[in-house]
This record gives C-alpha cells, structure tokens and sequence, in this order.
C-alpha cells in the first residue's frame, strides 16, 4: 500500500525545517527555484490506462464533476501524472492541496508575470514543486484553466477530521457547474471512506457527490523529498509498468520508480535550546 502523505493546515505562517546542504533537490532561494521551474522537463509519460478504469474515471466525472488523485508530496513524477490524466480526461480544472493565500501568487505567475516571493512557498514538504509550476504554466499557456488551492487557515483547537471537512468545503464552494475537477491532495485525505485518522476529505466529498472515486498512486520505490531526502520501499520489480487499472473495485495508479521532486525549503534559524 503506498505510505500515508500527512497534510497540515496552519494557523501561522509555514515553519521553515533545516533544509540538507548536501541534497541538490532542495532549494532556498527564489532565483533557484525559478531556474528549476524552468530547466523542468515536461514529458509526455507512457501510462497505460486500462479500459476498465478510463471507464471508472469517467463514471465518476459524470456523476460527480470530480475525481481525485491520492499522491504522496515530493515526488518528481506527480506533476506530470496530473497533467497526463488531465489530458486523457479532457479536463481543465484542477485543485491542488496548496495554501488558499498563494492564489494570487500562482495567479500571477500563470499569466506571466515572475513567481513573487510568499513565506508559504517555502513549506517544504513537497506539496509545491517546480515541476508542479512548470506544468501548472503550460496547461494555463495552451487554454483556460481553474485552478483551485483549497488548503487553508484553520481553528487551532480543530480535529484532523474538521481540518478535512475544511478542505472538502472550499473544493465544493469553488465548483463551477458544469465543471469537471481533478483534486488532487495527499493520500490520507482522499480516501471515500472512513479511517484510523478520522472522515478524510475525499469522504466528506463522497457524501455530496456520490458516485466520487479515488485515484491512488502507488510508488513502487525510489525517492521522494518531504522536509529531507526520503526512499520508498521497494515494491515492483523491474518489469512493472506505470498503469491505472481497477483493483476490487477501486482505481489505482502504479508508478515503478519515484524521483525526488525539486522542492522550495528555506532554512531555519538555528535556536539556542532553553
């Protein structure tokens, strides 16, 4: 099963971890991180999707106006799997589990103007990426598209539970009608049911559209950046190939091998201990 991706919702500006001197992936600054939207290569990704899952994805775009995507933050690959889904279903709407106050930030960006300086670019647990901005540029450069950052401030005496009936709030305030959405969020938010964690986001979503199905990635191995340098177990042999197929009933993505993402992170001052 693919490792849990936690979410936070903050109610204070983004703490800014100790990012690893040794690690390239990592960026600190915003000139570095514009280089690395740019030098991002988007490339058309060989996934093979099953019949019977094209089928499943559309079912729940039809009924529902949404389909989600459960990622685990940090991979180089995710980007691209949001943007090879949106073409193969047609889609020119996305929301993304990023700050609702970055919006006009991206907005910005997406119409040309340079990517502005914000302390919430700067989380780094690889909800943002360059890839995402790279792609996010060129969806936004060949025609219309929503964009929707529905992670937002929350009560600090708030459960896991309320911070994801949050989220799923501000997806549904911000459909359009007629408007079919790929949400996508970190894996322990978009599940359709209950969990050990509490109503998830994607159940919440469930309960307003039914017919709403879940995508799930799973990493067969490799790497992935959330705060610092992390590995994947790994689970595919060689062999295995990147697919979306349909798996007792529900739809799941394979992705062989994980690459680290490139990741905003500035340091963190070092403080005296008490």
């Amino acid at each position: 099963m693919p490792q849990p991706a936690a979410s936070s919702q903050q109610t204070r500006p983004v703490p800014q971890p100790v990012c690893q001197a040794v690690s390239v992936p990592c960026v600190t600054s915003l000139e570095a991180f514009h280089r690395a939207v740019a030098d991002f290569a988007i490339t058309d990704l060989d996934l093979m999707i099953e019949p019977e899952a094209l089928a499943a994805a559309r079912r729940s775009l039809d009924s529902s106006s949404l389909l989600l995507l459960g990622e685990m933050h940090g991979v180089r690959e995710n980007p691209l799997l949001i943007r090879t889904l949106m073409q193969a279903f047609g889609l020119t709407s996305l929301a993304l589990e990023w700050p609702e106050d970055l919006a006009p930030v991206i907005q910005a960006f997406l119409s040309g103007q340079p990517l502005a300086d914000h302390p919430w670019l700067w989380g780094g647990d690889g909800r943002i990426t360059a890839g995402h901005l790279a792609v996010l540029a060129e969806c936004a450069a060949a025609g219309p598209l929503e964009l929707v950052l529905f992670n937002g401030v929350i009560g600090a005496d708030w459960s896991w539970s309320q911070r994801d009936e949050a989220m799923a709030s501000r997806i549904l305030a911000a459909s359009v009608p007629g408007t079919r959405t790929l949400a996508v969020a970190g894996n322990a938010h978009t599940s359709t049911s209950h969990t050990e964690l509490g109503v998830p986001m994607g159940a919440r979503l469930a309960s307003r559209r039914p017919g709403l199905q879940e995508i799930r990635i799973t990493y067969g191995g490799g790497s992935f950046w959330n705060f610092e340098p992390r590995q994947f177990a790994s689970r595919m042999g060689p062999e295995a190939m990147m697919r979306l197929y349909l798996h007792d009933g529900a739809l799941a993505l394979d992705l062989p091998v994980a690459t680290e993402a490139v990741v905003p992170q500035r340091p963190q001052p070092m403080r005296e201990s008490p």
